[in-house]
């Protein structure tokens, strides 16, 4: 049996605790749920967007894989790995958090469903998440913009 198979970069976060280690740990229970040939970006540190005041700074990352399942089932896994890191399940919009994962590209499709919308919305005018994507998928086209990573970062 051919297992289909999909590029898939997703963006990482987090503002409370040790932000390295979790993402260590998204990168290796990512790798443990089927996403394979993962690279992963240097971090970044940001200043929050959106968030309460008195939020501290974020560290960002980007991650490339190659994924085999459904957009669903990397969705599920993704908010698996959020839990177990100890983000909560029911949360306020932009609270501060010990890691969050979000999917920004899954091949070529877009996807407009309630739980996942794909390319990610915004992603394209947050720097935090274009430049470590820039650092690791500079030339990977967006679907829905025409223009690659690197060019949506140079746009910004």
């Amino acid at each position: 049996m051919h297992l289909k198979s999909y590029k898939t970069a997703i963006a990482l976060g987090g503002n409370i605790g040790d932000t390295t280690a979790y993402f260590k740990f998204a990168c290796d229970a990512l790798s443990s749920g089927g996403l394979d040939s993962i690279v992963i970006s240097s971090e970044y540190h940001t200043k929050p967007v959106d968030c309460p005041p008195g939020s501290a700074d974020f560290v960002n990352a980007a991650l490339t894989g190659v994924w085999h399942k459904s957009p669903e089932e990397l969705l599920e896994l993704c908010q698996k790995i959020e839990i177990d890191a100890g983000r909560p399940v029911v949360r306020g919009v932009n609270v501060p958090r010990t890691l969050d994962l979000d999917i920004i590209i899954f091949d070529d499709l877009k996807i407009d469903l309630p739980q996942l919308r794909v390319p990610h919305p915004r992603f394209h005018q947050r720097a935090f998440v274009l430049e470590p994507l820039a650092e690791i998928a500079p030339d990977w086209n967006v679907p829905g913009f025409q223009l690659t990573v690197a060019q949506l970062l140079k746009k910004l």
